[in-house]
């Protein structure tokens, strides 16, 4: 449950209605506020201070409000750069778990962000695609929705020859390997086109059926 902090407003209202003697419990009654909230005020009232004093108290203790931020030691951050230099991404190296990294995938992509690491020297150079994003390139003309495929085939997980088709994509982007897996006998084909497009990708899959 979130809890709203007095307004200077309301410290001002707590104010007159404490020099007016007026209990504790009628004060949170007027301003709808909790019993405890207008003991503590009151309370530091009594104290000789006033609601000024009181609201410049809340601002200095609410500095130290918050989560102080993650440095991480010297050899936490070199195996970082030493992997990222390999190809690996943050999600990749909090994931593997090969060594202690003292922070979340996202804490650690934030540092990237703030400039505590290099972005740069990510696989996609600290551009990230925003939420919701529909990638357009690289639509295959010949490809089926998987949807379809118990309305054309209700048998097809008993039957023979049904592949299913992935892309494996090389370091820095540089290669690419199709793998098409028939379901029965598990048997995986790897096919290497000459290129990364949507073309490329047909023409290495029609030459393997033609042959």
């Amino acid at each position: 449950m979130t809890y709203t902090h007095l307004t200077t407003e309301e410290l001002v209202m707590i104010e007159a209605y404490f020099h007016q003697k007026i209990s504790v419990l009628k004060i949170a009654t007027y301003i709808g506020r909790s019993r405890q909230t207008i003991h503590n005020v009151v309370t530091f009232l009594r104290k000789g201070y006033t609601a000024l004093d009181y609201f410049k108290q809340y601002k200095e203790n609410k500095k130290r409000c918050g989560r102080h931020p993650i440095t991480l030691p010297n050899d936490q951050q070199e195996y970082i750069q030493k992997m990222v230099a390999q190809g690996w991404t943050p999600d990749v190296i909090i994931g593997r778990a090969e060594r202690f990294i003292a922070c979340s995938s996202r804490t650690l992509y934030r540092q990237f962000k703030q400039g505590l690491f290099d972005q740069t020297t990510l696989p996609m150079k600290g551009k990230r695609k925003p939420n919701g994003h529909k990638e357009k390139r690289g639509k295959q003309a010949f490809k089926r929705n998987i949807s379809e495929r118990l309305t054309d085939y209700p048998q097809f997980e008993d039957e023979f020859g049904h592949l299913e088709g992935d892309t494996i994509v090389g370091i820095h982007h540089k290669s690419a390997v199709i793998t098409l897996v028939e379901r029965i006998s598990k048997a995986i084909i790897t096919l290497k086109p000459n290129g990364r497009k949507a073309q490329d990708v047909e023409e290495a899959i029609n030459n393997w059926f033609q042959c």
